[in-house]
């Protein structure tokens, strides 16, 4: 156990799926540039194009990860103008990616971005960089040299953190009775996660206790009665229930 926690730790998120070899030769090209880093895939099954997805997924993941170098793809804008990035955050650890908002809310999870830098470095990158795979030519090499034993500032020039691309999941708003919040992602299993926290919700009405009723209602004015409950056994199959996920996120299951 000695011996696995002296060993760089990379950690992927792409929107690159299962069915094809992308996630897979980004390993493999960190194991070619670092064969002692230790390679945790997160989640190759982001939806297709979905930055804030991505982003909300790794924000819910990183926390949990010992410091390391965290590699995110999901990058429509691939091959444009848009900058290639590492940031460095106040716990220590190196988000690589596109600068199209993706890692920031992660990043401001882990102390918020200290320094960032543009991946420019042609002797820290594949050859010749394809204009729609950076996540294996530029990000993936990046992310091995580091943990290498690169510095940061040797893979390209320092970026102003306050010219960063942001991304912002939408906080809930508090009503007289309540909250006004959108549904930020739908998991595999079908529930929807909202922008406010159990302590958003409690701050307007109150300790919230399983089985205590709740009235959910749409822009469209259509309404729904349910209940809060602390687990899916609190309810009846088919019932509808608000909930707290491990997150402490408000859920509609």
């Amino acid at each position: 156990m000695r011996a696995m926690s002296a060993r760089p730790l990379i950690s992927l998120l792409t929107d690159f799926g299962a069915r094809d070899p992308s996630g897979a030769i980004c390993h493999g090209v960190i194991s070619g540039i670092c064969p002692d880093a230790t390679v945790i895939h997160i989640s190759h099954e982001v939806t297709k194009y979905a930055i804030r997805d991505g982003a909300l997924m790794l924000w819910c993941a990183l926390p949990y990860f010992p410091v390391g170098t965290h590699v995110a793809v999901v990058d429509p804008g691939v091959g444009t103008a848009r900058r290639p990035v590492a940031l460095k955050t106040g716990r220590g650890d190196v988000l690589i990616g596109p600068d199209n908002g993706l890692l920031r809310p992660a990043a401001r999870r882990l102390g918020d971005v200290v320094s960032a830098v543009e991946l420019t470095s042609e002797a820290h990158r594949l050859h010749p960089v394809s204009t729609s795979f950076h996540g294996r030519d530029i990000f993936a090499p990046a992310a091995a040299h580091l943990a290498a034993g690169v510095p940061l500032e040797d893979l390209g020039p320092a970026v102003d953190p306050l010219t960063l691309v942001d991304l912002v999941i939408p906080d809930a708003q508090p009503l007289a009775n309540g909250l006004t919040s959108s549904v930020i992602y739908i998991d595999t299993f079908g529930n929807c996660k909202l922008a406010g926290l159990r302590s958003d919700l409690e701050a307007t009405v109150g300790l919230m206790q399983s089985g205590r009723p709740v009235r959910i209602a749409d822009d469209g004015g259509s309404a729904r009665e349910l209940v809060w409950a602390d687990t899916f056994g609190d309810v009846e199959p088919g019932q509808a229930m608000l909930y707290v996920d491990s997150y402490d996120r408000l859920t509609l299951a």
